[in-house]
């Protein structure tokens, strides 16, 4: 099973580098990042059904359903709570003003590099907890107080200005005043610069980290199998850049999302908090994840943002 979701990965990668070098540096309309988006989700149902099957046929019926139904779930929780990732691309987008067909490039670097830490993330937090069972109850009490900090915080704007990193590059490094086509960095009168391209990706990496941190310890709750975590996550993952493209333009119609993530957080974490007492069915909690997240984007088209007035 590794050796078969690794060449489907490979492969997956292959085929994507070669369209984005193909298609060279462009703008990424709606229909084409819903086209992308669908193959990507597609991937992952077809690997999940590959997976029943093997497992169906090795370990039979009751275990294939078990390990089909976690990936499932992990996937659509990962899936999920990207969505706030995209979020704070758009900020980062919109803050260096990016140029929109350079955007594919810095999100491809940015899915490599998260499929990099989260593999290793992953890897450290089962054995963290296959050592330390009690390391779940962390986990879920660290879900809790992030999804009460997300509700609490949900519509404020962050100044990416005064981001410690960001402040930190600017004050360290060389930095070309404008972009230089797709180059992170060039060499000026024999000196190293880096341009904002590079910044940016910089950026993308260390958000990526902090959003594992939240992602990762919630499929835990669903199941311990590092494969079925490695794996969901990774499928997620891999859309990313696609999903960001088809929700670009309609970010702000779903402005009370994060309040429904924030409701996905808690309810992960009061699941992990409560396992040795009270056991929900994987099949319950994605129905409620699953819930969360419509009602979320429901209520963001029944009560839409109003435009200011124009006097």
């Amino acid at each position: 099973m590794w050796w078969a979701f690794a060449a489907v990965v490979v492969v997956a990668l292959i085929v994507d580098f070669m369209v984005l070098r193909a298609g060279g540096a462009h703008k990424v309309s709606f229909r084409e990042s819903v086209h992308w988006s669908l193959a990507w989700i597609a991937l992952a149902l077809v690997f999940n059904a590959g997976l029943w099957w093997y497992l169906d046929g090795q370990a039979g019926r009751e275990v294939a359903n078990k390990a089909g139904l976690e990936f499932l779930t992990g996937y659509v929780i990962e899936k999920s709570l990207s969505i706030d990732n995209i979020f704070v691309f758009l900020l980062l987008f919109k803050s260096f003003a990016v140029p929109e067909e350079q955007q594919r490039k810095v999100l491809m670097i940015g899915v490599l590099g998260a499929l990099i830490l989260r593999g290793i993330m992953i890897f450290i937090g089962a054995a963290l907890i296959a050592r330390f069972h009690w390391v779940l109850y962390l986990f879920g009490a660290f879900l809790v107080f992030t999804g009460i900090r997300m509700f609490l915080g949900a519509g404020d704007v962050h100044d990416i200005e005064q981001h410690p990193l960001l402040r930190w590059m600017r004050s360290h490094l060389r930095v070309t005043p404008g972009y230089r086509g797709g180059a992170l960095s060039v060499v000026i009168d024999g000196k190293r610069w880096f341009t904002p391209l590079f910044l940016v990706v910089a950026l993308i990496g260390f958000v990526d980290i902090v959003f594992a941190v939240d992602s990762i310890p919630a499929i835990f709750a669903i199941t311990e199998d590092p494969f079925i975590v490695l794996t969901s996550n990774v499928f997620a993952v891999l859309g990313l850049r696609a999903l960001f493209f088809m929700l670009a333009g309609m970010a702000d119609r779903f402005h009370l999302l994060n309040f429904g993530l924030a409701g996905v957080l808690v309810f992960i974490g009061v699941k992990m908090l409560i396992v040795e007492f009270v056991k929900i069915p994987i099949g319950i909690s994605l129905l409620v994840v699953a819930l969360l997240i419509a009602a979320s984007m429901i209520a963001s088209a029944m009560f839409p943002v109003k435009s200011p007035r124009q006097d």
